[in-house]
């Protein structure tokens, strides 16, 4: 197993104890990784018989990994607004998926035209901020909107703006992230 594996099997178990704990359930045990006690930002995307249930995250670094993830798990499968709280019937049905994110970059365009040019599908999450309205979206998000410009007229529905908004003062920001996939036997 790489360190890349490690880490996302560490992050993976913590995400799925987080929960199960919260649920009343056992918990398995759970690798050790160095990065666990370093500053992190995740997202945690949780699927329920293949559909999603939860996908909730930190956009900045503000705690240590580990319990990054833990939190935005538990928030995830109870607290995302969308969607009701994670049974502990469906739990078994379960997918988690951890975002890693990488440090955030200017993604300097003073045009809606420039900021389409510069994205980079499958690679950017791009998080938008204007006055008091903010919205992220993960790289993932490309499989469904593969045109650079539908994504960013989703990323302004998803602030509140409406699709064709454009302001000087709109402020767009890029982000990697490692993506690490549960392994664990989903039972349907």
């Amino acid at each position: 197993m790489d360190a890349t594996d490690a880490l996302g099997a560490a992050l993976i178990a913590r995400a799925r104890n987080a929960v199960a704990g919260e649920l009343g359930f056992a918990q398995v045990s759970e690798p050790d990784h160095p990065a666990l006690s370093a500053p992190g930002a995740t997202f945690v995307t949780l699927f329920t018989h293949g559909a999603l249930h939860g996908c909730i995250g930190s956009l900045t670094a503000t705690r240590t990994l580990a319990a990054d993830v833990r939190a935005n798990a538990v928030a995830a499968a109870f607290k995302d607004p969308r969607f009701g709280p994670l049974s502990a019937i469906d739990f078994r049905a379960t997918h988690f998926e951890i975002s890693l994110l990488g440090p955030a970059t200017p993604l300097p365009a003073n045009t809606e035209a420039e900021a389409i040019a510069a994205l980079v599908p499958h690679r950017d999450g791009v998080t938008l901020s204007w006055h008091d309205s903010r919205a992220t979206l993960l790289p993932q998000v490309w499989t469904a909107l593969a045109d650079p410009r539908d994504f960013l007229r989703a990323l302004k529905r998803k602030a509140g703006l409406a699709a064709d908004f454009w302001a000087h003062d709109l402020r767009l920001e890029r982000y990697p992230v490692t993506l690490f996939h549960d392994t664990s036997e989903i039972v349907a």
